[in-house]
């Protein structure tokens, strides 16, 4: 033993990290592996594992339901039809419906940014004279509140939307079910961030009235956008397509462009459009969330399945479904976004994680894509070499690789698709999100960017709900 410790070390830590900090400080060559024990040690969990692995004829009859699963969001092909206003397109919608992200929420719950967005939305719509008094509407029994998954919808950041908003159409064509949801303002003091100031109620009618129409008429012209082809091109050229999306949205603009040109607005309109499109690379970011609500939609209520089809959070409390449970959220508490803030702003002044737009991440791109987008580490923190073994450890808790749309840095693999609870409650290894971070308070917008996990207590929920329901 003694002689063992007077040679040179190299030593391989498993479990608690700390230690292998203790050994660099000491320059001692240190590989750390990251190790949790299943069911991160809750034993109810492991149980409901050990149920499931055991049974010979569930276990058929999840591989079955699985394969279907996976056949149906890689044969999925969405492809953007139109534009219109909410009320015209948004199953379920009213003129005091406002949809926001995440799991349901009631009024007295949400977080600083979604109460912004929710007061700012409804000035806008008139249904409020000012601020103040949108927040006695929103606490009045005249609004009803809903969460967007459960109206074919995603809404970035708080996902607030509202009747008059204009919405992307996508249909999905191998399955003929649609998903929508509404147009980027861009970045910053925005109302999916919680900014509700006259600028952004500005913005909005700006976006109603010459935005959303221009759009809606352009795409008369264009006919149908290939979505996945478009996503497959953009992710080739850089992009990951939650947080960074310079190819994706000059590549939709070049698209829309024909048909832009061909609408009776006039020359200083078009250029009004042209020019917001050009304000920040963002324009595209919501037209790959209905693009991955359309695929994930027609993998859901897959008797037996195990794939997570949502993942999607409020500020609150985070929110998943699942295919082979389908009418349930299992809920956990909404976590704190790691990663850079923008000058003058410090951590503790951060909400919570927010947006459906981690159904980016259920389909397989943004954090699951981070090597086809080195670039996004700026924006996000880490390195290079940590964005691209998240796209490998990602492998490891999907179903399989989705061949159309494929990660060049990593021999063109497939990017990882279909989540399965029971591979991410064994392995303790938690999907990766990359997203905004909005300001806790109401009214002020994006303050930074960064990495976020999921709670493990919605796949806890989700294992043993499963469990009882088919073992």
């Amino acid at each position: 033993m003694t002689s063992l410790f007077k040679q040179p070390l190299n030593v391989i830590n498993v479990g608690i990290e700390m230690f292998s900090d203790d050994l660099k400080k000491q320059h001692i060559p240190v590989t750390h592996l990251s190790w949790t024990p299943p069911g991160q040690g809750n034993i109810e969990v492991i149980r409901a594992l050990d149920k499931i692995e055991s049974n010979a004829s569930l276990q058929e009859k999840i591989a079955v339901a699985n394969a279907q699963a996976l056949e149906r969001i890689i044969q999925s092909q969405p492809v953007l039809i139109g534009y219109d206003q909410a009320i015209n397109v948004v199953p379920g919608m009213t003129k005091n419906t406002i949809l926001h992200a995440g799991p349901p929420v009631a009024w007295k719950d949400m977080c600083g940014a979604m109460k912004g967005a929710v007061t700012g939305a409804l000035v806008f719509e008139g249904l409020a004279k000012d601020l103040v008094d949108a927040e006695r509407v929103a606490a009045s029994d005249e609004i009803i509140f809903s969460p967007c998954h459960e109206h074919d919808c995603v809404g970035s950041m708080a996902g607030v939307t509202s009747a008059s908003m204009f919405m992307h159409i996508v249909e999905n064509k191998t399955y003929g079910n649609r998903a929508f949801t509404n147009l980027s303002e861009q970045m910053a003091k925005i109302l999916r961030m919680g900014a509700n100031d006259q600028s952004v109620i500005d913005r909005l009618n700006w976006m109603r009235d010459v935005l959303g129409p221009m759009l809606r008429d352009a795409m008369t012209f264009v006919g149908e956008i290939d979505l996945r082809l478009m996503l497959a091109q953009a992710l080739h050229m850089g992009d990951e397509c939650h947080n960074r999306n310079n190819a994706g949205t000059t590549l939709l603009i070049q698209a829309l462009t024909t048909g832009i040109i061909q609408t009776n607005f006039s020359v200083a309109q078009q250029k009004e459009v042209f020019d917001f499109v050009a304000s920040s690379d963002y324009f595209s970011g919501p037209t790959w969330m209905a693009m991955c609500k359309a695929s994930m939609d027609a993998a859901h209520g897959i008797e037996y399945s195990t794939v997570v089809t949502t993942m999607a959070r409020n500020g609150y409390e985070f929110g998943l479904r699942i295919s082979g449970l389908p009418g349930h959220w299992f809920i956990g508490p909404s976590q704190q976004v790691i990663g850079p803030m923008f000058a003058g702003y410090k951590p503790e002044d951060s909400g919570l994680d927010i947006g459906d737009s981690a159904i980016t991440e259920t389909y397989g791109i943004g954090g699951f894509a981070m090597a086809t987008a080195p670039a996004i580490v700026a924006l996000v923190g880490g390195t290079v070499d940590e964005a691209v073994d998240f796209s490998r450890q990602m492998r490891e808790i999907t179903l399989g690789e989705n061949p159309n749309v494929t990660i060049p840095l990593l021999g063109f693999m497939g990017i990882p698709t279909a989540i399965d609870i029971t591979k991410v409650a064994a392995s303790g290894i938690l999907p990766v999100i990359n997203t905004a971070i909005a300001h806790k308070d109401a009214g002020i917008g994006m303050i930074g960017a960064g990495i976020v996990h999921p709670p493990f207590e919605c796949f806890e929920q989700a294992m043993l709900a499963y469990a009882q329901k088919y073992a």
